[in-house]
């Protein structure tokens, strides 16, 4: 015999919290600006800029081009022009006849107080892109190629949030080769705890590993 009972079990429920997908994406992002600005705490000047890559990726460049990235992606895009575009020389629109890769280090006259001083407000720029528009709200890209070059805000937002988790990436290992300070952010170092002593024979135990699969590598080959 079917049961007329309906059960409260049974019942469609509006109970579920739908996720706010914009706080989301924000979250994310937020957090790999802290880490990148984060990584520069303590520093003076010469440790800030040194070049640890053959390519010349230094701490404090990866903060100003992490600036110069949001105002073209959160300003440009959906044509916001920046207070003051003094602060930006190298993303004007002559700059072309400048210095390459001018973006990825900073002058003598830039202070880290200075590119951590823009990056902030870059922050607060690009909130208020984000704030303002709809994550379907579409922009254009102008220095991408015409037939991708329109792109949504929430495109904007993964595609901006990825390339500051890279060089927060970049950014945890010339740290660590710095002065050996690592960690995820500043109230969670992610990190087993170990001593000096104890990393530095984890260390040794990974060079004798690689050490013995080459030479095991190249014994398969003889």
């Amino acid at each position: 015999m079917e049961s007329t009972e309906t059960g409260a079990a049974s019942a469609p429920t509006d109970a579920v919290v739908r996720p706010d997908h914009k706080a989301t994406l924000h979250r994310y992002l937020q957090a790999a600006r802290d880490a990148l600005v984060w990584k520069l705490e303590g520093l003076d000047e010469r440790a800030a800029r040194w070049p640890w890559t053959p390519t010349g990726t230094n701490l404090l460049g990866l903060v100003k081009h992490a600036a110069g990235v949001e105002f073209g992606y959160f300003g440009q895009t959906f044509g916001r022009g920046w207070p003051t575009p003094d602060d930006v020389p190298w993303m004007a629109e002559d700059a072309a006849d400048g210095e390459d890769n001018a973006d990825m280090w900073a002058t003598v006259e830039e202070s880290i107080g200075s590119v951590v001083d823009l990056y902030r407000r870059v922050w607060a720029f690009a909130d208020e892109t984000i704030a303002t528009l709809d994550l379907d709200a579409t922009g254009r890209v102008p220095w991408w190629p015409d037939d991708r070059s329109r792109i949504t805000l929430l495109q904007v937002m993964v595609h901006v949030t990825s390339d500051l988790a890279r060089h927060a990436g970049h950014a945890d290992i010339l740290r660590e080769l710095t002065d050996g300070s690592a960690g995820l952010r500043a109230d969670q170092d992610n990190l087993p705890p170990l001593s000096a002593h104890d990393w530095s024979a984890h260390v040794e135990r990974l060079r004798a590993v690689a050490d013995e699969a080459q030479h095991r590598a190249d014994a398969r080959r003889t």
